[in-house]
């Protein structure tokens, strides 16, 4: 089925403790695509670069069969982040952004774009997250991220989206920002009172967690012995379990835990390597033994019922 991407393409010039890289393919809408196409195809994606932008960069997408007719190349410089890690490589310094041509972009749909089943709108501006939505019919999925600078200076516009997306993708410090709270469930539960199905909250190497409305689900993050690069991990979670219940066609509540799981492990080999390698070549093999592995690491083993707390203390009391 296909999925629409409203973001940005960008370079990045990323250091983190286990070395650096310049000017390499980045950009949410960017990192969303290469792991959704994992899943399903077409990947729509709508976004803007500059005429600098590298030929690789486009065959790269290409190869992925990443539709990039809803990609405006203008005149100017692409947007380019340059930022650090330190040891808590949950954290980036941001040392330089240059929005260049992406400072003035206005989202072009293609007619065959609008016609899109699952949609995600990935960090851009909530006003043009709103004319995307304005602009697609019939979509049977919409979801949106944010990011705390919007949350800071456009929080009502933030708020209507939220309003008209079913769901909700969002990192737990900019939950908290938005929410006003530092507890995670009453901050969850303030954004499902805004209107979506459920609310992803994204936490690093921590994992994440599915909100709805009396219903909750968690997983910890796919453990990894080296963290390379954590940049793009979110963006990849997101394509990947976009993906997952574009693919499957399954919304239900089921069907969403699979799509965390799947896009934790996507995410996790994001991490592993800079840039976008991690997800380059990546096989359905790949992530099929890394997510058996998650799920023994997580299962309870058999026999739960005698391992209760009536078990536990009639065999410390000799009862």
């Amino acid at each position: 089925m296909s999925i629409l991407v409203v973001g940005s393409v960008a370079l990045d010039t990323v250091e983190t403790p286990a070395g650096r890289v310049t000017e390499a393919l980045g950009g949410s809408a960017t990192y969303f695509s290469l792991a959704a196409s994992l899943y399903t195809r077409p990947v729509n994606l709508v976004a803007v670069v500059g005429e600098d932008f590298p030929a690789h960069g486009l065959a790269v997408l290409r190869q992925y069969q990443v539709d990039l007719r809803g990609l405006e190349i203008s005149t100017g410089q692409t947007f380019r982040w340059i930022g650090r890690y330190g040891d808590d490589l949950n954290t980036a310094e941001t040392i330089a952004t240059h929005l260049n041509v992406f400072a003035s972009f206005n989202p072009k749909l293609p007619e065959e774009y609008r016609q899109s089943e699952f949609i995600f709108l990935a960090n851009i501006d909530p006003e043009l997250q709103l004319r995307v939505l304005q602009s697609v019919h019939g979509a049977r999925l919409t979801a949106m991220d944010t990011m705390n600078f919007w949350i800071a200076t456009k929080r009502d516009a933030v708020t209507e989206v939220m309003r008209s997306v079913d769901l909700v993708l969002i990192n737990e410090a900019e939950l908290r920002q938005y929410a006003g709270t530092h507890n995670l469930v009453a901050a969850a539960e303030r954004v499902l009172s805004e209107g979506p199905r459920a609310v992803v909250v994204k936490k690093g190497e921590y994992g994440c967690s599915l909100f709805a409305r009396d219903r909750y689900f968690a997983i910890p993050a796919y453990p990894l012995a080296r963290v390379c690069d954590p940049t793009g991990a979110g963006d990849t979670f997101a394509g990947a379990f976009m993906g997952h219940l574009a693919a499957s066609g399954d919304l239900s509540w089921e069907g969403m835990q699979w799509a965390m799981l799947h896009g934790s492990i996507v995410a996790s080999f994001t991490c592993e390597s800079f840039s976008i390698h991690g997800v380059l070549n990546l096989r359905r093999d790949d992530i099929e033994k890394r997510l058996g592995e998650l799920l023994s690491f997580t299962q309870i083993p058999p026999a739960g019922e005698k391992r209760g707390f009536s078990h536990v203390i009639q065999n410390a009391t000799g009862a």
